[in-house]
């Protein structure tokens, strides 16, 4: 027999032989899945961001399916796909609070400065492990983008010096605030009056004021302020409980620093 031709008949048995093989592994070893895991991943943002703690969206809709995971995990798709989703799953949607990402520095270039010239990677990452950052400030934003970049949304900038969230596009994913060496960015749900704390130093006051102009200096005239005693002053840095805050804003005005503001107010 021709040579050639054998070699064609050889290949083309095997290839037989192979696929055959294929399809009774793909009867014998076929898992049934749930027709709601392909419609809930359909409903889902898309993002695949993380925010609902699984590996992506696919993940999420699986464990709603088979492990009962809530279905208002979805920060991205807020609200609407809540309701989609529970439509699925034939189960109360219930509340969804739209999340938004804070930034809790105020240090811009005009409130601090560097500590030594930087000159090597552009990244938060790398710059903290340099004798903790070139800023002045130890705890504030470190101002090379890390969150800038690894936004999907592109919903966060630096801008003079700070990084700034916008956010009409900020879906409270958190892929910001996981990348952030100082732990600058938190998630919070959103609120139209109620102000948070812009700094994260807990230095005390004097040493702060060296530090940053615009940094907490624990003076406690907003705990005094605060009718609902919603804000502490722990380690020279005030916190906001959210939970007893009703927005009423005098905190905002009795800061001498300015540290407390409502986010996307200014």
């Amino acid at each position: 027999m021709n040579p050639i031709l054998l070699a064609i008949l050889v290949v083309t048995v095997i290839g037989v032989i192979g696929a055959v093989i294929l399809v009774a592994a793909s009867i014998l070893m076929y898992v049934p899945v749930d027709e709601r895991v392909e419609q809930i991943t359909a409903v889902l943002a898309g993002a695949n961001c993380g925010a609902c703690g699984c590996a992506g969206c696919a993940d999420y809709a699986k464990s709603i399916v088979e492990d009962g995971a809530p279905i208002n995990k979805c920060t991205p798709g807020g609200a609407a796909c809540a309701a989609a989703v529970a439509q699925i799953m034939g189960v109360e949607a219930g509340d969804s609070a739209s999340m938004k990402a804070v930034v809790a520095c105020s240090g811009t270039c005009e409130s601090t400065s560097k500590k030594y010239e930087y000159t090597g990677l552009a990244s938060c990452q790398s710059v903290k492990g340099l004798y903790g950052g070139d800023g002045m400030c130890k705890y504030g934003c470190l101002g090379y983008g890390d969150c800038e970049k690894a936004c999907p949304f592109d919903a966060i900038h630096v801008v003079d010096g700070v990084a700034k969230v916008e956010r009409e596009k900020c879906v409270g994913c958190g892929v910001c605030a996981s990348v952030c060496p100082n732990a600058v960015i938190s998630i919070v749900p959103e609120h139209k009056r109620k102000p948070v704390v812009a700094c994260k130093n807990t230095d005390k006051g004097a040493d702060t004021r060296k530090a940053c102009t615009a940094g907490c200096i624990g003076c406690m005239k907003c705990a005094k302020a605060c009718p609902k005693e919603a804000i502490t002053v722990e380690n020279n840095l005030a916190y906001i409980d959210q939970a007893k805050c009703v927005g009423c804003q005098l905190c905002v005005k009795e800061c001498p620093v300015g540290v407390i503001r409502v986010p996307g107010a200014v």
